[in-house]
């Protein structure tokens, strides 16, 4: 089967949604012959959430509604999601998989984070923590700390203002054909858009 047009993939792996969204993701792929271009999208948590200091009480309620309905979406496949204890800065998780996708490492080392990181087991800020997560992927990572700060970053920061530039402000999004989709849930929209475009 021909390959469709890319499809581009924006996660953040703080995002319990985009834990969530991969394997029905990558089950979508594989049905149509697609590779995905996966690329990190480092969200601004209180942008939309509010700062964890100045939250307002509709503003908690959503937050705990949204761990809850992701701890329930993970139960029903197997995964465990534990709220997170603080707003992280993803940043440094996300130019490791830029590392790991220059080594053809993507799913081994996006694997590793989102499990760990959901079970409170990962310190996503850490460089050194990333570069050992790297190093188990099968990624050389002894000079990853310089390179996050110097290369690394300046890539991290061309795709950030890259998806803002398309209109990127949340994840799981799908970018395909010049469409976009945000959240897992608009898979089934997904769907018929590539069913359209093989149909052609």
């Amino acid at each position: 089967m021909t390959s469709p047009s890319a499809l581009t993939v924006y996660i953040d792996v703080k995002s319990p949604y985009a834990y969530l969204a991969i394997a029905p993701t990558r089950a979508l792929a594989a049905e149509f012959d697609i590779a995905p271009v996966w690329k990190p999208y480092t969200l601004e948590i209180p942008d939309f959430l509010g700062a964890v200091e100045t939250r307002n009480e509709h503003q908690w309620r959503r937050v705990r509604y949204s761990y809850m309905d992701a701890r329930r979406l993970a139960n029903q496949v197997g995964l465990t999601v534990r709220g997170p204890q603080k707003i992280f800065d993803s940043s440094i998780a996300h130019i490791g998989m830029l590392r790991a996708q220059q080594q053809g490492r993507f799913e081994a080392y996006i694997d590793r984070v989102f499990e760990r990181f959901w079970k409170r087991e990962l310190e996503i800020e850490d460089p050194a923590v990333i570069a050992s997560v790297l190093e188990e992927a099968g990624v050389p990572a002894a000079d990853f700390a310089g390179w996050a700060e110097d290369e690394g970053r300046r890539r991290h920061d061309a795709i950030q203002r890259e998806a803002e530039d398309l209109g990127v402000f949340g994840v799981p999004s799908y970018f395909y054909r010049e469409e976009l989709f945000w959240g897992g849930d608009r898979l089934g929209m997904l769907r018929e858009r590539i069913e359209e475009t093989l149909a052609r």
